[in-house]
């Protein structure tokens, strides 16, 4: 019997306490109840729509975190998902909230989408709604072809995409120009202290990415006068925290409207292979290996010595190249890179740490080519090569074989070399 005054519940648990058991319901979206924060615009504090986060009420101690990190390891995230996503439209589709306000939910970067034909209440939350899906920060390059995808087919559908808590990982501003969001979201480590130098290149990076494609940025975590000046100051327009309002149940009509821009154009899957992309785009040269070489360890030499590291990614034919010097200096940028993949017919899955090895199909176009891209938050670099037809016999010299190839330093182009190299990646 459970002595009185001891603080304990009728079930016998302590206040706060997440059982085992309480994580396994919770983990498939039993007892889960949306509430939603206010989301405003920054010059005139006017409310434009709301994020839905998901809470378990009746399971105090099983936070968001421990309850989404529980269902990746049990293997129910999809479920998890999925049900965080329709308890949030249900609500807001029962709401005074019109096509006018901005509706924001999470979705985890590798679990599967389920596309508005399949869905009726995410064909209804799109008729009725304005719906934003967040690309949350767990670990959002682990499964990088699942993530094109979902982002991909989420476009498709008529979606906006957000990428979250930017800051935090370098993940995410190595996946700027990838995934290309419509909304940037700060952290609030950027809005809540005067900037570090780490921050500051973050902030320039972020700003940056602005410049060139227009994505809106939104800072969380606006909880004062002060955070309110920097998130202006940093180049928010939209805003989020306790100054304006608490995680709760819906409140009233927005004040304000969100105008959604113009979807942007970002190739989905099946874009070929990287010299595919640049052939007939761009000046097309002839050199033999030796000199590929030395301009394939000019631009991993950038990647090394770069303020913000790049993801790097070579395309080396055969495994039996990754050898030698290019072995040592992969393991290198695999140090200090968010990722670092390489790619070719036999190459083995495990290539030291820090660099992940990807075995291609030998009819993948990929393994006639000689590829080496590094693209970050400041720079964009790639050399595009493909082996002579007649040159991959190996009648000739391994240094005097010839590719025809393309050096490039176009963001535009070694963004989408990187997609496809991506989208190779399981």
């Amino acid at each position: 019997m459970t002595a009185v005054g001891s603080g304990h519940r009728p079930d016998g648990r302590a206040p706060g306490e997440c059982r085992d058991d309480d994580l396994d319901n919770a983990a498939t979206g039993t007892g889960v109840v949306p509430v939603f924060q206010p989301i405003v615009s920054l010059p005139d504090r006017a409310t434009v729509g709301f994020e839905a986060l998901a809470r378990w009420p009746d399971l105090p101690g099983c936070t968001p975190e421990r309850v989404f990190d529980h269902a990746g390891a049990t293997g129910v995230a999809d479920e998890l998902d999925r049900a965080c996503i329709t308890a949030a439209i249900d609500a807001a589709l029962r709401s005074p909230l019109t096509k006018d306000a901005l509706l924001s939910v999470n979705a985890e970067p590798s679990t599967s989408y389920r596309r508005i034909a399949d869905d009726d209440l995410l064909a209804l939350g799109h008729a009725q709604l304005t719906v934003m899906f967040e690309i949350t920060e767990r670990s959002p390059l682990a499964h990088p072809q699942q993530l094109l995808r979902k982002v991909s087919a989420l476009r498709s559908d008529g979606f906006a995409v957000a990428l979250d808590d930017v800051g935090v990982h370098p993940d995410s501003l190595a996946l700027l120009d990838v995934v290309m969001p419509d909304v940037i979201k700060l952290d609030l480590a950027l809005i809540q202290s005067t900037p570090t130098r780490e921050q500051a290149r973050t902030l320039a990076a972020v700003l940056a990415h602005h410049e060139r494609t227009g994505a809106v940025i939104l800072a969380e975590g606006v909880e004062t006068e002060a955070h309110l000046e920097q998130a202006l100051a940093v180049g928010a327009t939209l805003g989020q925290g306790f100054f304006f309002g608490r995680p709760g149940p819906l409140g009233p009509e927005p004040t304000g409207t969100w105008s959604q821009s113009a979807p942007r154009h970002v190739p989905g899957p099946g874009i070929g292979s990287p010299f595919d992309l640049v052939a007939g785009t761009s000046p097309v040269r002839t050199a033999r290996k030796e000199i590929l070489t030395s301009f394939s360890r000019h631009i991993e030499s950038q990647a090394v010595h770069a303020a913000d590291p790049p993801m790097v990614f070579t395309a080396l034919q055969r495994g039996e190249y990754f050898s030698g010097g290019t072995r040592d200096q992969y393991r290198m940028l695999g140090a200090i890179c968010p990722l670092v993949a390489v790619f070719g017919e036999d190459m083995p899955t495990d290539l030291g740490a820090g660099v992940r090895g990807v075995s291609l199909d030998a009819a993948d176009p990929v393994c006639t080519e000689w590829t080496v891209v590094a693209l970050g938050p400041l720079n964009a670099a790639a050399l595009i090569a493909r082996e002579r037809l007649d040159d991959g016999d190996r009648r000739r010299r391994d240094g005097d074989r010839r590719f025809d190839f393309v050096i490039t330093y176009d963001r535009t182009v070694v963004a989408a070399a990187a997609r496809s190299l991506l989208e190779r990646m399981p």
